[in-house]
């Protein structure tokens, strides 16, 4: 039986550990601070697809990433017995002008190409109904592809299910076997500081969580702003995007300005009842790209990391290549993101 060791217990980390764990694989995940407590244990979760045109790797990946999506969390929580709060809910657009309303169209067709019968882009016209953001042109983009998770609760049922399945997840232990590390904004910094350039940089987001129950509507993405409706009572907004900062876990009136830009832009929100504040440093390598594949700093050990802002859509397909590289030696990573790239 394969040995594997995680570094790291964030979304990467764990799907990483669970994938090894489906095929046989003894698995320890070390992390001190426990699963999900950087950028994966926030709240906004939105599992939403790249626009369909320009089509390169990184957009196709995606693609089967969130199609392998609804199979991966549900096989999760069959295991843990603990909901990660997935639903392939969609995801309502407005549409600004007539130039944005071209765009939509054009990109309803390239989207047949591309998602084939998977998925639909269509545009639709703007209903009166309280669940839709304020659209200038009356008219609205609906997809069927986008999806919605609870992030934090995502990584609890990642924990509960390769725990459930003999794996182990430890504060601190000896590495035995093959060692992947997903330490996030950690292990980037520290790649930093060893080379001539930035390989990459945790980027500062702030997000919030309200109440408001509406745990089958569809997440919208409106004035840039990700709003997403859970399970549980609560409709998540985020975020910012922040390269300077002086507290990455606090915080501040950038975070006050987006709650009033989602009021804004959906009017049933006002007086929603704040539930928690957020902020974390989410992996961006340089590349933009998830880093996956052999270390370029740790001789003999593996990388995963660089999920950034879509780093839960993307680790259902990362986590099968990264089991199928340690584990058989069979390398299908797409060159752009591979560590090189961020080199």
């Amino acid at each position: 039986m394969a040995e594997i060791t995680v570094m790291g217990a964030g979304v990467f980390g764990l799907s990483v550990a669970w994938a090894c764990l489906r095929r046989g694989a003894k698995v320890q995940v070390i992390d001190p601070f426990g699963p999900g407590a950087g950028a994966s244990g926030g709240v906004v979760g939105a599992l939403a697809p790249h626009v369909p045109e320009n089509w390169n790797a990184k957009k196709a990946f995606q693609l089967e990433s969130l199609l392998m999506a609804e199979a991966f969390w549900a096989g999760v929580e069959e295991t843990g017995g603990v909901s990660p709060g997935y639903a392939r809910t969609g995801r309502i657009q407005p549409i600004t002008d007539d130039a944005g309303l071209a765009l939509a169209e054009a990109r309803a067709e390239t989207a047949k190409t591309l998602w084939q019968d998977h998925a639909i882009w269509q545009v639709i016209d703007a209903q009166d109904a309280p669940w839709a953001p304020v659209s200038p042109s009356g008219k609205l983009i609906h997809d069927t592809l986008s999806a919605r998770i609870h992030p934090r609760r995502a990584c609890a049922a990642l924990a509960a299910a390769i725990t459930t399945a003999g794996g182990e997840i430890l504060s601190e232990g000896t590495p035995r076997g093959p060692v992947i590390w997903a330490t996030g904004a950690q292990d980037l910094a520290e790649m930093s500081a060893q080379h001539s350039r930035i390989v990459g940089q945790g980027i500062k987001g702030q997000a919030a969580l309200l109440h408001f129950d509406g745990p089958t509507l569809p997440q919208l993405f409106a004035d840039t702003l990700h709003i997403i409706p859970h399970a549980d009572g609560t409709v998540a907004i985020g975020s910012t995007t922040e390269r300077e900062f002086t507290d990455p876990t606090g915080t501040d009136a950038q975070l006050d300005d987006i709650i009033e830009r989602a009021m804004r832009a959906v009017p049933v929100l006002h007086g929603a009842r704040i539930v928690e504040r957020w902020a974390g440093l989410r992996p961006r390598s340089r590349s933009r790209a998830p880093m996956l594949g052999l270390h370029p700093m740790r001789p003999g050990a593996y990388i995963a990391n660089g999920g950034f802002k879509i780093g839960f859509g993307m680790a259902p397909k990362a986590a099968e290549l990264m089991a199928d590289l340690v584990l058989d030696g069979r390398d299908s990573i797409p060159q752009d993101f591979k560590p090189e790239a961020s080199l």
